[in-house]
């Protein structure tokens, strides 16, 4: 059942423009999605039952989307009190506290508490860019979502593979200038990636962002699928 919400100061609705009318509080002095978790949203390989986490979740938009796709129990971690809430809030506001689960966490504490292969699916949007260095003017709450602050690659990818079980599936979105690094870790944490896809603005832009997806303890064998123009 859908519940009435209190909105704070500066939050709005917004509709996702799903077939069951999915909405979520959103604050541009907070955080607001991007087209990159809605792409990851329609990428990661989703069972219709079975356990998913998913990682630095922000104000929950990718698990709400997901909960279009599968009937999966969903749990959602976010580092970030005000974005946990902002999450929760929404998760209630469309009725789906029996599906999805916002857990306030800092993912490299939580894998060490969640248990070793108890997620059938790991989806990540993680921070992009390195830690800034020194004094910056940023929004702290977007500085959280966008610089490795609280997690590196390395943290989630590991944290990823921990949770998840063998055979199991990881999927990611991120900068093409990480691509290397990012394969190179799943390996490390014995995760071999699967498919591929590069995201590119237009037919004449580079590629600015990739999803990646990939197996625990899988075997080598690499899909690179057509790429994505976002606009026409």
């Amino acid at each position: 059942m859908e519940e009435m919400i209190k909105l704070e100061a500066n939050e709005r609705i917004d509709d996702l423009m799903t077939e069951t009318g999915l909405k979520i509080i959103q604050s541009r002095e907070v955080f607001s999605f991007s087209i990159d978790a809605v792409l990851l949203s329609k990428f990661v390989t989703v069972p219709k039952r079975g356990k998913i986490v998913d990682l630095c979740s922000g104000n929950g938009v990718i698990p709400m989307l997901l909960t279009t796709r599968t009937q999966a129990q969903i749990d959602a971690v976010e580092i970030q009190p005000r974005l946990a809430d902002m999450a929760r809030r929404s998760i209630a506001m469309n009725g789906l506290g029996g599906q999805v689960n916002i857990i306030e966490a800092d993912l490299r504490n939580y894998m060490k508490e969640a248990g070793n292969g108890v997620y059938d699916v790991v989806s990540v949007n993680p921070p992009y860019m390195a830690a800034p260095d020194g004094d910056h003017n940023e929004n702290e709450h977007y500085a959280i979502a966008r610089h490795e602050i609280y997690c590196t690659l390395d943290d989630v990818i590991h944290a990823s593979a921990r949770l998840v079980r063998s055979g199991g599936k990881v999927a990611m979105v991120h900068r093409p200038s990480r691509f290397i690094d990012i394969m190179e870790t799943m390996r490390k944490y014995r995760m071999e990636p699967k498919r591929v896809q590069f995201i590119h603005p237009n037919a004449r832009g580079e590629a600015n962002m990739v999803l990646i997806e990939a197996i625990r303890d899988g075997k080598p064998e690499l899909r690179v699928l057509p790429p994505i123009m976002v606009y026409e």
